[in-house]
């Protein structure tokens, strides 16, 4: 059972490389020019004895062909994932950017181009030192081949994808499925395999953030191990998401006999990866709270775009109910890591991000105040006790904005008639006589 958590650093690793633009580029061109080398090893086998006869020209029409075309096809896509970059910034949130870049078809894209100008580029250098023979030249041209298909087939599916990259409707896709996905993964680990924390818990030698910015992930196997060899228990306080600044607690350190210990606490502060934004992977609020700002943004008066905050709450009322799905069995099994203690996310604190700024800015457009109460009312009728005292906390919140922002009689009747659920407090009854 000890792999799971390091095989989760590794993941957390991964993804922070796959964030970045020039990976997968240096691989494809590290590839490329391997391929050129590999091709020089058919010539010491009998593959030369029985390869056909391949002319010169035409391996090297080919090979010029991608030389001359392929650098200028990688700064048309570079030019235009920029723009639609800039687009997802611009027409959904900044915050969304970070899943925008990490689009894979572009990758891909740009990968192949950059891969294949390298390539021709070694593969012409190669053929004109005549440094390949007759077998080592067959498998030159077939490698040519079979890149230069891979451009054509890999521009064809590009062109689709950059003609939706950077859409609104992409954009909240994108970020819908990393909040889906961070979502899955704390349900299937509540507490991210420690103890279920008490909140009567605070005690303890406190652990300080030893720089600013937001948890994005916390090695909870290394603090086990770390627990284990000094006889103490750990109670996590800041959660990935949380912003910490120099005076805020990341945790508390109990110690075998209760009393002050000599023990070198403040090393637990290392297990704290903090980094200057939030990241989708370990932080299942961060979706929630990306999806209201798109929505906020769409409600403004400068965008004027209802539709796009209706079609948030129905991703948000999709993404409460996969969360309120009864949790497996492995659930239910005993801690994997018993001397650390983790708080479970708050139900609560989760509407909050995602349905307070909707609440707040549709408050005066009647369609979108309908919208969110049948939400909350469908959260609430399937909800748990949890989630149904959260629906109908921000069900009666949302009615007192819209009470006050809606001007039309027949408008306010509609929306408190849907917000029947959250049972108003009788002071709502005043605004019969509007």
């Amino acid at each position: 059972m000890k792999s799971v958590i390091p095989l989760d650093r590794l993941r957390f690793l991964i993804n922070r490389f796959r964030t970045r633009l020039w990976v997968r580029p240096l691989v494809v061109c590290l590839l490329s020019m391997a391929a050129v080398f590999i091709a020089k090893l058919a010539d010491g086998t009998a593959l030369g004895k029985h390869a056909p006869t391949i002319a010169l020209e035409s391996v090297e029409a080919l090979l010029s062909v991608m030389a001359s075309s392929m650098l200028v096809i990688a700064t048309f896509s570079v030019g235009s994932m920029i723009s639609a970059y800039a687009s997802a910034s611009n027409t959904a949130t900044p915050r969304s950017f970070s899943l925008v870049l990490s689009d894979d078809v572009s990758k891909n894209a740009l990968s192949t181009f950059v891969g294949a100008f390298i390539f021709s580029v070694v593969a012409l250098t190669a053929f004109k030192n005549d440094y390949v023979e007759k077998a080592g030249l067959f498998i030159l041209f077939a490698l040519t081949v079979i890149v230069f298909a891979m451009v054509v087939v890999t521009f064809v599916c590009w062109v689709d994808s950059i003609a939706r990259l950077g859409r609104l409707g992409s954009t909240i896709e994108k970020v819908e499925s990393a909040a889906l996905e961070a979502l899955k993964r704390r349900r299937k680990a509540p507490t991210l395999g420690a103890v279920v924390k008490e909140k009567s818990k605070t005690n303890g030698e406190a652990v300080y953030a030893s720089s600013i910015g937001y948890v994005q992930y916390i090695d909870i196997a290394a603090i086990q191990t770390w627990a284990e060899k000094n006889d103490a228990k750990v109670v996590v306080e800041a959660l990935a998401g949380t912003f910490v600044t120099p005076d805020r607690t990341l945790a508390y350190v109990y110690t075998g006999s209760g009393a002050k210990s000599n023990v070198a606490y403040e090393c637990v502060s290392q297990w704290f990866h903090i980094g200057q934004e939030r990241l989708f992977e370990d932080d299942p609020r961060f979706g929630l709270v990306v999806l209201s700002e798109i929505a906020s943004r769409a409600l403004s008066p400068a965008v004027n775009d209802p539709g796009t905050a209706i079609s948030i709450i129905d991703t948000m009322t999709r993404l409460f109910a996969l969360w309120n799905e009864p949790a497996k069995e492995e659930n239910d099994k005993s801690p994997e890591y018993d001397r650390v203690y983790v708080a479970q996310l708050s139900t609560h604190d989760m509407f909050e991000d995602a349905f307070l700024a909707i609440g707040r800015d549709g408050a005066g457009l009647v369609e979108v105040s309908l919208r969110l109460q049948k939400a909350l009312a469908s959260l609430a009728a399937i909800g748990d006790a949890e989630m149904k005292d959260a629906a109908i906390y921000h069900g009666q919140l949302a009615f007192k904005r819209a009470r006050h922002a809606l001007t039309i009689d027949e408008d306010i009747a509609a929306v408190r008639d849907a917000a029947s659920f959250a049972k108003p407090t009788p002071s709502a009854a005043t605004m019969e006589g509007r």
